[in-house]
């Protein structure tokens, strides 16, 4: 198939991405398919390209996966594009990517995982891979997604969301310490763990540079994991150790920061398929379909579901290719079986 593997765009989490869909387009090469990257916000120069389907006979792309620990800003980003053009769609992505069987979305945070993208492949006839624009946008707002959760009875924790016009002293339903986070965002970008009084102004503060709207939930003691779901089948879990501080970006990121575990041994049976079946539960409430994520915080009380991912990490040291790896699927049978499952669900339609 040709494949166009969609990558960058223009977020904070724009060089995650590009990690993820340089190793994702060269794993889709691995297996005989024409895959290319594409950056979402850079475009790509047809000039001498005398038949577009040229273009997927190039990867496009390098075997350099490591991430930058540099956040980047609108300004950042928009100092790259140096050929006029305005919006989010670069130079010619569109004619290329309506030339492609299917897009291989590797975009992470913003308008590449709210929904937004989605909605103009929607529009344009283009086939994707995860799930639609509805689903994507409701993952991606964190307080939309809670409710319905609750609505579900899925269990999350207790929340509040605030707006600038709140100010930087709110009330709220539940004590220290608490998590302050930007409402549409990831990657923990923005994100923070308050302990007192003392912390919470400069940590509401922070989190309003990445987002206007912002989300408080109560502190969930608990051991974290994750699980992916592909096609509908949950994979095993992994538990989320960090050696310092907790699991934030450079954690995510960072070569030697977080030590993982797969499918701890003391985990018993009962909880770890609770745990499958809530993420199969919440994909199906958020309407997500194809792949994603669901994080939780496990403890006494029962399995918290701390957010769904639509568009989960694809980079070396993302989580979801370690819980595949788990349950002895190789990284680039992953990445075809996204493909293969979701060119499946369009042809049922």
């Amino acid at each position: 198939m040709k494949i166009a593997v969609l990558a960058g765009g223009k977020s904070t989490e724009r060089n995650v991405s590009l990690s993820s869909g340089a190793k994702i387009t060269n794993a889709l090469r691995s297996k005989g398919h024409d895959a290319t990257m594409i950056d979402l916000f850079l475009g790509y120069d047809l000039n001498g390209v005398s038949n577009i389907d040229d273009v997927f006979k190039e990867s496009n792309t390098s075997t350099d996966y490591e991430i930058s620990d540099e956040v980047l800003t609108d300004s950042d980003i928009d100092k790259l594009r140096t050929d006029g053009t305005v919006g989010l769609f670069g130079k010619n992505v569109l004619p290329i990517l309506q030339a492609a069987d299917i897009v291989f979305l590797a975009l992470h945070g913003g308008d590449g995982e709210n929904g937004k993208v989605q909605a103009v492949l929607d529009l344009n006839n283009i086939r994707y891979t995860g799930s639609g624009s509805l689903a994507a946008g409701m993952a991606m707002d964190k307080a939309i997604s809670k409710e319905i959760m609750l609505y579900n009875g899925i269990k999350t924790a207790q929340f509040k969301v605030l707006h600038t016009a709140d100010g930087t002293n709110p009330e709220l339903d539940f004590g220290y310490p608490m998590v302050v986070k930007p409402n549409n965002g990831g990657s923990s970008i923005g994100t923070m763990i308050v302990k007192d009084q003392s912390e919470l102004s400069s940590s509401l503060e922070e989190a309003f540079r990445f987002d206007d709207e912002i989300i408080v939930e109560e502190f969930v003691k608990g051991r974290e994991f994750s699980l992916g779901v592909v096609n509908g089948k949950a994979l095993s879990a992994i538990e989320i150790v960090v050696n310092d501080g907790w699991y934030d970006y450079e954690h995510k990121f960072q070569t030697g920061s977080t030590t993982k575990f797969v499918t701890p041994p003391d985990i018993d049976e009962d909880t770890h398929n609770e745990m499958k079946k809530v993420a199969v539960d919440t994909m199906n409430a958020l309407q997500m379909e194809n792949y994603g994520r669901v994080d939780f915080l496990v403890n006494e009380t029962g399995v918290y579901v701390i957010e769904a991912n639509s568009l989960p990490g694809m980079t070396p040291l993302s989580l979801m290719p370690q819980e595949a790896e788990a349950d002895g699927i190789k990284y680039e049978d992953l990445c075809e079986q996204i493909v293969l499952g979701k060119v499946k669900l369009y042809n049922e339609r």
